[in-house]
């Protein structure tokens, strides 16, 4: 089935589309190569169906906003420490934690801003 036609995300593009952007705005791809790759491992069996469930279940509610003493369902399983490409922290569950998708928005705009700092040094 066919998702229904809507305009492009784009402010006042109205170019109808399946999902997203339509071509002339869709976003620059950002991610490396190797990055690509790294990004597929939350499409595996294992993330899908073990520990991202595992982990939201052990922490229904967002770990930022409990600290600033709000309760919000936590809709992300966000890596503490991020992986880069590394198996084992992607799996271990220590570094797993719950996050609303406003904290977990916040957190990878952080981490992003400071690749990019870090790059220009």
């Amino acid at each position: 089935m066919n998702k229904p036609l809507r305009p492009c995300r784009h402010p006042s593009c109205t170019v109808l589309v399946r999902g997203g952007y339509c071509d002339k705005h869709k976003p620059k791809e950002n991610r490396s190569e190797e990055s690509k790759q790294w990004h597929n491992w939350y499409n595996t069996k294992l993330w899908k169906d073990k520990l991202r469930p595992a982990q939201l279940m052990r922490e229904p509610f967002c770990r930022e906003c409990a600290k600033r003493g709000l309760r919000t369902k936590a809709e992300h399983v966000d890596h503490i420490i991020p992986f880069e490409g590394d198996w084992q922290l992607f799996i271990n569950p220590d570094n797993h934690q719950s996050l609303c998708a406003a904290c977990h928005g916040r957190k990878t705009a952080e981490e992003t801003r400071k690749k990019i700092r870090a790059k220009r040094i």
